[in-house]
């Protein structure tokens, strides 16, 4: 009687066990089996990766790239008609005089006819200048300096994201554009700093008061880098003109045949209209 307790005691573990086995069998079916991340670190997570995830797109300019073409990266943040501009930078004169302003060069096409139509027409303009073009056409910054123009800092490579950099990178950015500019042209002051994109962040703003910059705004914007034709850049400039303006175009960054012809129609115009003025390069 014993040995048939002992026997059925037997049959029931072995039971118990196979039961337990299949358990835990089907337990580990539905747990995801682990995959490693590019670190080398194991993750049960189903969602994608920060690397798989797509970039920001939360600047202004609506742009993600890290270093866009100016044409990619248009200046044209939205500015409130007669307000402030974006953390306070500056978007009129002060007084009822207007200036124009030219971003993006120098370029070796666009610049020069730029130069020689205001020329032609007595006018002085304010270029905001990006680094690099400055390292590589110093003979058009010379030319833009002594033509009696104002040279505007307006970073090294146009990089819209730039603000959102460390305090230390934009900083350096910003240096090494100034020192571009002075080395083309020694005797130049350069009062006035345009962020590409119009991008404003409180890092960049800091940097200018650190480093005695304007931040340089707009209150006009024909969006001549999209090149949409003179007639067009011609019409949006009328519309939106008023005393004190700042008006943003562009002498490179794409082809500036429009902005050109535009000019060659609106300077007659705007000078029968308005005073028009250089930003004053001493302003601190």
């Amino acid at each position: 009687m014993r040995g048939s307790r002992l026997r059925a005691a037997g049959l029931v573990s072995v039971v118990l066990a196979g039961l337990l086995g299949s358990a835990f069998v089907l337990g580990r079916s539905l747990v995801p089996e682990p995959r490693r991340s590019d670190a080398g670190v194991a993750t049960t997570l189903n969602g994608p990766r920060y690397g798989d995830q797509p970039p920001s797109t939360d600047l202004p300019s609506g742009t993600a790239s890290a270093r866009p073409s100016p044409d990619a990266a248009p200046d044209t943040a939205p500015v409130e008609p007669g307000g402030d501009g974006p953390y306070g930078a500056l978007i009129a004169t002060g007084s009822s005089r207007v200036a124009l302003t030219f971003d993006d060069g120098p370029d070796p096409r666009w610049t020069p006819q730029v130069l020689s139509l205001l020329a032609r027409y007595g006018v002085k303009a304010t270029f905001c200048v990006v680094g690099e073009n400055a390292e590589a056409y110093p003979d058009l910054v010379r030319s833009i300096a002594a033509d009696g123009h104002t040279l505007c800092n307006h970073s090294w490579s146009h990089d819209v994201n730039l603000g959102k950099r460390s305090p230390a990178t934009i900083r350096a950015d910003l240096l090494r554009t100034r020192d571009a500019i002075v080395a083309a042209a020694p005797d130049a002051r350069i009062a006035y700093y345009r962020q590409p994109g119009g991008a404003w962040t409180p890092s960049v703003m800091s940097a200018c008061a650190d480093l005695g910059l304007t931040p340089l705004h707009w209150s006009v914007d024909p969006s001549d880098w999209r090149a949409p034709g003179a007639t067009t850049i011609e019409a949006s400039v009328r519309a939106q003109m008023g005393p004190g303006a700042i008006v943003l175009m562009h002498d490179a960054g794409g082809d500036r045949s429009g902005t050109v012809s535009a000019l060659q129609e609106l300077l007659p115009e705007l000078l029968a209209r308005f005073e028009l003025e250089p930003l004053p390069a001493g302003r601190p």
